[in-house]
């Protein structure tokens, strides 16, 4: 039976969050009621997602601030018909901000971060820096909206966006952990050019046309040939447990976000030549019995969740239906016939890496904080 469904619009405004299930949607644009926002790293892949997102989505501000290093300073960018001069990034950046959108690297939020904080901004970070530090929230909006229930505007603080290949694993996984309690996770991720930022993406591009064209591909951002290859996640290794930060991101980020360090986990992160949405792979066991017609119907009525599941025509989730998109795309459901009883599924995941897995989930981190 053909299955390919998306969830319908979100609510918008405040009335928007029911339950356990988060509608993240705030409609109204420039308006001078809205807070002052911040782009800190304005000129990168996710820099320039935010404005994109921040647009789509009308998100409401007064002013808005662009921010990247000096090499950056005084070029023009244009948003919402208002052309805006790229200023400097400098601890003096923060004054008169009420949120700041961070996508500049780990250092630099480790720097300026609590920096923005300490003037009273609320920082949605993209990076590393701080997942796991205790007492920052580490958050999914449809997942874990809770963890960030005491933050408000005007009292400076920082909160973490999740790693790209953890928020679409958890878009995916979460609804079927509420049905049956996952007790052990094994997920392979096919992780995009986009996750290492617009010079992979470029990369990926000029090797491409190389090879096509008979030159050789010369690696500049990876180690190895990109384009018509693929290889182990190229972060760094824990040499004596043989996993790399991008596999124990995904373990420890989901312990910290479900708030359950009893879940086992263990991840192989693969970068493919892909241009911006990541694929996964995930392998469930469940404490409880859950059968794939409860899995499909607890993913139906998940926020941000859209179903391609067509056994008939062998039609899935693919890389191309999630790029540009904002729901996460989930498929391959079936029961798991290695084992002998019912607590085990399979799934298979694609979730767009800009969008969804950094800047769409920062401003819905942002949105939330308005209602608050």
């Amino acid at each position: 039976m053909m299955q390919h469904m998306r969830t319908g619009p979100c609510a918008s405004g405040r009335a928007a969050r029911t339950g356990r299930q988060h509608c993240i949607s705030v409609r109204a644009a420039k308006t001078p009621s809205g807070p002052v926002l911040a782009i800190v790293g304005v000129t990168g892949a996710v820099g320039q997602e935010f404005l994109s997102v921040l647009h789509d989505r009308n998100f409401p501000y007064s002013d808005i601030k662009l921010l990247a290093s000096a090499r950056s300073a005084g070029k023009k960018q244009t948003f919402e018909g208002h052309e805006y001069t790229i200023e400097e990034l400098t601890p003096e950046s923060f004054k008169g901000i009420d949120i700041a959108l961070f996508s500049a690297g780990g250092s630099i939020s480790k720097d300026l971060g609590p920096v923005a904080a300490a003037a009273g901004v609320i920082v949605v970070d993209n990076s590393s820096a701080f997942r796991m530090t205790e007492g920052v929230p580490l958050v999914i909006p449809e997942v874990n909206p809770e963890a960030m229930k005491h933050i408000k505007l005007g009292k400076g603080a920082i909160i973490a966006n999740p790693n790209c290949s953890t928020i679409i694993a958890l878009m995916a996984v979460t609804p079927l952990h509420r049905v049956a309690t996952v007790k052990r996770m094994i997920v392979s991720t096919y992780q995009a050019a986009s996750g290492a930022g617009a010079a992979a993406m470029e990369e990926l591009r000029q090797q491409t046309q190389d090879v096509l064209s008979g030159k050789p591909a010369v690696p500049k951002i990876f180690p190895v040939q990109y384009a018509f290859n693929l290889f182990s996640h190229n972060s760094g290794m824990d040499v004596k447990l043989g996993y790399n930060e991008e596999e124990l991101k995904l373990v420890n980020e989901t312990h910290k976000i479900w708030n359950n360090k009893d879940v086992r986990i263990t991840a192989t992160c693969i970068r493919v030549p892909i241009m911006r949405a990541h694929a996964e792979s995930i392998n469930l066991e469940f404490e409880d019995d859950i059968s794939e017609q409860q899995a499909l119907d607890a993913l139906a009525k998940f926020p941000g969740v859209s179903i391609i599941n067509d056994r008939a025509a062998n039609r899935f989730p693919m890389p191309l239906d999630a790029t540009l998109q904002d729901d996460v795309f989930v498929g391959r459901v079936r029961r798991d016939i290695s084992r002998t009883d019912n607590k085990g599924l399979e799934i298979f995941v694609c979730g767009d890496q800009i969008k969804k897995g950094a800047a769409l989930n920062a401003v819905q981190i942002a949105e939330l904080v308005l209602k608050n």
